[in-house]
């Protein structure tokens, strides 16, 4: 008579294949197409190194702006939609585009308040990579990304705080800053 497994290994296996079956899932999804909504997506951005953004037009990603601080922190444009990561020698380790919301946070300076993995947006969209860090008239501002890729445009009429980003990006952003990393807004 074959051995009986306790019901432990029943619930580590599933879980095991589960996890799998996920990660598989999201490896494809993040390398197949991605829906938008009628608003063109920016083009990828530049990651680490000579890396450039694939446009016609330059060889080469906007540099950091100038005064947007010292050290390493997250750099967002209001005026150019654009982030920068910045690493601790003030080298722009990545930038990339951004598609802001309705509220747009003052220039200034000011930190991850808050990190969630996962939820539904202000909008209706299912959003990962949640990066609070500032409320404008009671609306929260944060960094986030679109589980699905799209690029939706902000809803008319609604105050939304959220600054929608590539996956691919919005995972970048995700694994530098942490709860208290400095963000600097510049127009």
């Amino acid at each position: 008579m074959a051995a009986r497994l306790p019901s432990w290994a029943w619930v580590t296996g599933l879980t095991a294949g589960a996890t799998a079956a996920v990660v598989a899932l999201a490896v494809q999804a993040n390398h197949g197409p991605h829906p938008t909504a009628a608003v063109a997506k920016p083009r990828p951005s530049a990651s680490a190194g000579a890396h450039a953004s694939a446009t016609p037009h330059s060889s080469a990603p906007p540099a950091l702006p100038g005064g947007s601080g010292e050290g390493r922190r997250i750099v967002y444009s209001v005026g150019a939609k654009r982030v920068w990561l910045v690493d601790a020698t003030g080298r722009a380790a990545r930038t990339f585009p951004v598609w802001p919301g309705t509220v747009s946070p003052q220039p200034g300076r000011y930190s991850v308040t808050l990190r969630i993995q996962s939820l539904k947006g202000s909008d209706g969209v299912e959003i990962e990579h949640v990066m609070y860090f500032t409320k404008v008239d009671g609306v929260n501002v944060a960094f986030s990304n679109a589980l699905d890729g799209a690029s939706p445009p902000p809803a008319d009429g609604k105050k939304l705080g959220g600054i929608r980003m590539d996956k691919g990006d919005g995972t970048a952003l995700w694994s530098f800053g942490d709860q208290g990393t400095t963000v600097t807004v510049v127009s």
